[in-house]
């Protein structure tokens, strides 16, 4: 039998802090199961509380304004009385975000509560995130958690060290913290998965350019390879999730009610969209069964006190969703779903309503449809319209993610998409407006004329020569000068809660803090 090693699992700067992460307490759970020592970390959110109560050298009104109110502010923050005032919201979310960026200043970076970077590093230059381990007494992070993961290694030693980066926002963080790690225990297998190091296994020619700091890198699900890492045999179904938030404390995130981040499936139904990088990871589909989601949620519920299940799913499936319909939950929820027939269908919207859904997340892209049908969405404008209109009627709010600058896009069809919009803004809640990056490895992309769109290694997207002239600079100019104007449209865009964006959305609007 192969001797069980510990493993000490990090997620690191910076995400939101508004609810607990799903990786790290999915891959416990599996860990856990098969009798393994874990413990786990949220360093983004303990580092993000840190800075907040750090002192401030910058002597302003806003800044003294922050100062004073800054308890009271994070308490606000996990109250339902504040979201009441989008107005008093905005100024605590505000203030707060001011303290986090001022903690940065002397390092150089530019922090915010949802995002990091430094004007002389970048994630995608894998020199640089080397660079990053190499100065990690430079990051604003470093006071704490040099002085936590010195406090960790007085009463355990992790045989291995597990770090999960899912966002760009994370990676420099991440390698500040590999550094240090590497250097106070340098006998420690360090281990690095996630989303974001997914995507990097997927550049041709990909392998491990961090020797000597990291050690593996997991691409895709990590938990089989981490049990079996730490001399274990996995025993849990890898298609039914179960997670485990014993050490992620709900009560310390900045959300007025516990937020228990869930999946359903790994992978995408649908995988037909043009430039999707899960089209071109080519990742198996793997839903968990409805009646197993129930029971998950069930379980987890009856442990903790959630008031909001954040669907993670790339889309939920209809099949799901129908299940939820005759199973509620008895929670309210929300997620990321395709507009398909179910739900131009005024029955299913009402439905959904009454199963506790509050918030859809909804990939609308483009008002024109020519473009969606090069983009294979698999949706007509008609049903566009008729799920926006029954969703408002049911009483679920809609986060609406319209995609600007594709190649099949010209002027003309931007505007038919501002058309569009205009006709719906009644049942629209909050609007995400985005400029189209290429995927660099995509099919598609062959087909263009491409440019280096980051110059670095670990870059996953490529500038490209647009077929109708309708280039970046042309879209923002577009966006700003023209889409951006009508008052309905700036009504909707000033809905949209500042940093937290679609992870508050669903407290305003919804009778959630009413």
């Amino acid at each position: 039998m192969l001797e069980r090693k510990s493993i000490f699992l990090i997620h690191p700067p910076v995400a939101k802090p508004c609810e607990p992460p799903a990786g790290i307490a999915r891959l416990a759970w599996a860990l856990r199961a098969a009798g393994i020592d874990c413990r786990v970390w949220d360093a983004s959110l303990e580092g993000l509380l840190d800075l907040v109560g750090q002192p401030v050298a910058v002597d302003d009104t806003w800044s003294r304004r922050a100062t004073k109110n800054r308890d009271a502010h994070i308490a606000a923050l996990r109250s339902p009385d504040l979201y009441r005032s989008r107005d008093r919201y905005r100024r605590a979310v505000m203030d707060v975000n001011r303290l986090v960026s001022l903690a940065a200043l002397e390092s150089g970076a530019r922090l915010s509560i949802a995002d990091f970077s430094h004007p002389d590093l970048a994630p995608v230059r894998s020199r640089d995130l080397v660079r990053a381990a190499e100065t990690f007494e430079t990051s604003p992070f470093y006071p704490h958690f040099s002085r936590h993961l010195r406090q960790l290694t007085g009463d355990y030693a992790p045989d291995i060290v597990g770090l999960s980066i899912n966002f760009m926002s994370q990676a420099l963080c991440a390698f500040a913290m590999i550094g240090f790690i590497r250097g106070v225990l340098p006998a420690v297998k360090i281990v690095v998965g996630g989303g974001l190091v997914t995507s990097w296994a997927g550049i041709p020619g990909f392998g491990n350019p961090f020797g000597g700091l990291v050690d593996e890198l997991i691409a895709g699900p990590g938990e089989d390879a981490l049990v079996r890492m730490c001399g274990g045999t996995p025993t849990a179904d890898d298609a039914c999730p179960g997670y485990d938030f014993a050490e992620l404390d709900w009560d310390r995130y900045l959300a007025p009610v516990g937020v228990l981040p869930y999946n359903t499936s790994k992978g995408c139904y649908w995988k037909k969209c043009a430039f999707c990088p899960e089209k071109a990871e080519n990742g198996p589909y793997r839903p968990v069964l409805p009646k197993d989601v129930s029971a998950g949620l069930t379980v987890l519920g009856s442990r903790r006190t959630p008031g909001l299940v954040h669907f993670l799913d790339n889309a939920l499936a209809p099949r799901l969703m129908k299940h939820l319909i005759a199973n509620p939950p008895g929670i309210p929820w929300y997620g990321f779903a395709r507009i398909t027939p179910h739900l131009a269908d005024p029955d299913f919207a009402t439905g959904l309503r009454a199963s506790g859904c509050v918030m859809l997340k909804l990939g609308v892209e483009s008002g024109d449809q020519a473009v969606l049908d090069a983009l294979s969405k698999g949706v007509d404008l008609a049903t566009v319209s008729a799920a926006l209109q029954n969703l408002k009627a049911a009483g679920i709010a809609t986060y609406v993610y319209l995609l600007f600058g594709t190649p099949a896009e010209t002027e003309d069809r931007a505007r038919r998409t501002l058309d569009f919009t205009l006709d719906h803004a009644d049942a629209i809640d909050f609007l995400n407006l985005a400029i189209f990056n290429l995927p660099a490895y995509s099919v598609e992309a062959q087909s263009l004329e491409t440019l280096p769109f980051y110059d670095g290694d670990l870059s996953l997207y490529r500038e490209f020569v647009h077929p109708a002239g309708w280039n970046r600079d042309a879209v923002r100019r577009f966006l700003g000068r023209e889409f951006k104007r009508p008052e309905p449209i700036r009504r909707i865009l000033n809905n949209d809660p500042p940093f937290f964006t679609s992870n508050h959305a669903p407290f305003f609007g919804t009778g959630m803090v009413s």
